[in-house]
């Protein structure tokens, strides 16, 4: 059965969301999530968003600190957008019915000059808009109600994308012509529930799911983290850039019944010390900004402590701040800790890096454009050029809800020049000669080797030898999964494995072209940053169906 609408939005993060809230006016609207629709990287976003309102802030300071943490890489006229339109998008939120904090100067005043702005590693000034430390669930559920309660939109939890529809390669008989003059029809999407395979037909795809933390080890994503756009994107033909930028979140709670958890980067904001098991504080041989350093800094300063001591985690340690200030500030990290048996108000917390966030993706212009007609890439699963070699903390978000503002308005105008008969009716999908798989060892073993070798070979810290063994494995993994994925019938582990394999080979390709440390992607054989040779994007495009 093939499923026509104007949009279809796959994700349900605030990217999708506020795109969806945005285009409903003009169309109709498909927004398909893999779980439930709250189970995003979004909803687990504690810190905050980016913006410019404090009295001794700019929007100056603020592309500079973006400049700062990038590396080089960021583009300028990315920056100067997102940062410029931060503050209107903020008020939108506020319009919507999202709660940020107030400051304690006058909580009965709720205008937008009056937000308690926050501080994390990398800015300059106080800028980080907030809810407590559940700012991601605030605008989530946010959003989610008013999603919910769209006629235009409808929403299906459950869906797995399998791949997108593009015209020259589903539709057309011949040789693929250049993606200039190719277009996107929609998707096949598993029902999980029912086992059966959709056909989406739309005029405008959005690819809206976030990131691929999962493709590591230890990562503080949710499970749902399996870089399914950046995979879907590259299959169908789209360029992607900048994928050995992987940014490691330096505090993600050490213990073994904690999954996932992270402690946010406002603990250090707000005066939390990183100290190791014998209590010696370690920044400062690092970096003059100690815990305030950037995100890639502090992660590789932890690593390298780890290394020469032995230990399996270092401490934060924020327990000199008054106790009714931590419990106010951080309400949900401290009830959190409390349920592992962590006080933090009198005692550190142990943490270790883990894969957070993925810098590059699907190569996106300034009005979340692909180089493949009528597909739009927003939010983790995009490379717009904001974050360059390495994402200021709470510029995610930001991103998300500017690009997804802008997009909405590009896809409308775009809307108006399609008309469906210009694309005949789809191709259902084919299961002919699979049949049930009975080897789901086969899936969870690969699934582990990856995430397993990805941690070991292209994590923190690269080497052209660690590199070369994870391509050699990867390499074979690839060719198992491809075999395997045409035999058998389609189950949400397959897809998922196929795209964490897409992904991990896509960034051991990136971080072996790279020859020089930038940003988040340090390599031991060139430790030092080179601009002559490599003051240029990562960029992989690869038209084939896997």
């Amino acid at each position: 059965m093939e499923y026509k609408s104007d949009f279809l939005i796959i994700g349900s993060g605030i990217a999708g969301l506020a795109f969806a809230l945005k285009v409903a006016k003009f169309g109709s609207v498909v927004l398909i999530t893999k779980k439930e629709a709250m189970d995003t990287n979004t909803n687990r976003a504690q810190g905050g968003i980016a913006s410019v309102f404090g009295k001794d802030d700019s929007f100056g300071l603020h592309i500079r600190d973006t400049f700062a943490s990038g590396d080089g890489l960021c583009n300028r006229d990315v920056v100067e957008m997102v940062v410029k339109d931060g503050p209107d998008r903020i008020r939108e939120l506020l319009e919507f019915g999202v709660k940020f904090n107030i400051g304690d100067s006058d909580r009965s005043k709720k205008d937008e000059q009056n937000f308690d702005l926050g501080r994390e590693g990398g800015h300059s000034q106080n800028r980080i808009v907030h809810a407590h430390d559940m700012t991601g669930r605030e605008v989530e559920s946010v959003l989610l109600d008013q999603v919910k309660n769209n006629e235009k939109i409808t929403l299906l939890e459950n869906h797995v994308a399998i791949d997108l529809i593009i015209f020259s390669t589903r539709i057309k008989k011949g040789p693929v012509i250049s993606t200039r003059d190719d277009y996107c029809c929609g998707a096949y999407v598993l029902d999980n529930e029912t086992g059966r395979v959709k056909t989406f037909s739309s005029k405008i795809t959005l690819l809206a799911t976030g990131g691929a933390g999962k493709v590591y080890l230890y990562t503080s994503n949710p499970d749902i983290a399996t870089g399914d756009g950046i995979a879907m994107g590259f299959r169908a033909g789209a360029t992607v850039a900048n994928l050995e930028f992987v940014q490691f979140h330096p505090t993600c709670l050490y213990h073994p019944e904690a999954k996932n958890f992270l402690i946010s980067e406002a603990v250090r904001g707000e005066g939390g010390r990183l100290v190791d098991c014998a209590g010696r504080s370690f920044m400062e041989d690092y970096d003059p900004q100690k815990e305030l350093a950037c995100r890639d800094v502090v992660a590789r300063a932890i690593d390298s402590e780890l290394k020469k001591s032995g230990d399996d985690y270092v401490l934060l340690d924020i327990s000199h701040k008054d106790a009714d200030f931590v419990k106010t500030r951080f309400p949900n990290l401290y009830e959190r800790c409390l349920t592992y048996g962590i006080d933090m108000t009198t005692e550190p917390i142990p943490v270790v890096p883990a894969a957070h966030y993925m810098c590059g993706g699907v190569v996106a212009d300034l009005s979340g454009r692909t180089d493949i007609g009528r597909l739009y890439a927003v939010g983790e699963a995009a490379c717009t050029g904001l974050h360059g070699a390495n994402r200021l903390a709470s510029n995610s978000l930001l991103e998300a809800l500017v690009y997804s503002d802008k997009a909405s308005k590009q896809a409308v105008k775009d809307l108006g020049t399609i008309d469906f008969n210009t694309v005949p009716d789809l191709p259902l999908w084919d299961e002919t000669g699979t049949t049930p798989s009975d080897e789901g060892i086969t899936v969870s073993q690969n699934w582990d080797e990856i995430r397993q070798f990805m941690w070991n070979y292209v994590g923190i810290v690269r080497s052209d030898k660690r590199l070369a063994r994870a391509s050699r494995r990867i390499e074979l993994i690839r060719k198992e999964i491809h075999e395997y994925y045409w035999d058998f019938k389609i189950t949400s582990n397959l897809i998922e494995l196929r795209n964490i394999a897409t992904v991990a080979e896509l960034i051991i390709k990136c971080a072996m072209q790279r020859k020089e440390s930038r940003g988040l992607h340090y390599n031991i054989e060139y430790p030092k940053r080179n601009d002559e040779e490599w003051l240029k994007d990562s960029v992989l495009k690869r038209p084939y169906t896997a």
